[in-house]
């Protein structure tokens, strides 16, 4: 399965580089909200960012020590909230760097685990299966959903 994992984070990594492609955008870029009463990009990249670090602390860091798997069902509207004023209250700068760091890391980890690792099934916080190849299917998933608002965005701006 190394070729699927590899495939998986190479996709999993084009976060990284659309953050970047992000760093050089004006503040007003990044204070763009996505929709009328919607969250800005800034808001949006800070979110994605504290995901990854959730999942990296909690699951592919215990993984990758052969430690048990800790991530739990939370509630998800308050730990996007918190997510939400971060990225409100927070230099574009930091959230910019942190949210390339944790991917970058969690990208890292997951190249770095033996081929059992990665194919094996653990058992999180609440007793459901984790697998690190679902996780990343789904966080892909995720993270083009919110890539692709940010370019629809960012194109009404500039056209």
């Amino acid at each position: 399965m190394p070729t699927e994992k590899n495939q998986l984070l190479e996709e999993f990594n084009q976060w990284v580089l659309f953050v970047q492609s992000l760093n050089n955008q004006s503040d007003e870029i990044w204070d763009l909200c996505l929709d009328e009463g919607k969250w800005s990009i800034r808001e949006v990249v800070s979110h994605i960012m504290k995901w990854d670090k959730y999942f990296l602390e909690e699951a592919i860091n215990k993984i990758s020590t052969k430690s048990t798997v800790a991530v739990k069902h939370i509630d998800f509207d308050e730990f996007n909230n918190k997510a939400k004023i971060y990225g409100k209250t927070t230099s574009i700068i930091e959230i910019s760097e942190k949210a390339i760091f944790y991917r970058v890391q969690i990208c890292n980890q997951i190249r770095s685990l033996t081929d059992e690792q990665y194919m094996g099934t653990y058992v999180d916080g609440d007793g459901n299966p984790f697998l690190v190849t679902q996780y990343l299917k789904d966080f892909i998933e995720h993270d083009q959903h919110h890539i692709n608002q940010i370019k629809n965005i960012r194109s009404k701006k500039e056209g």
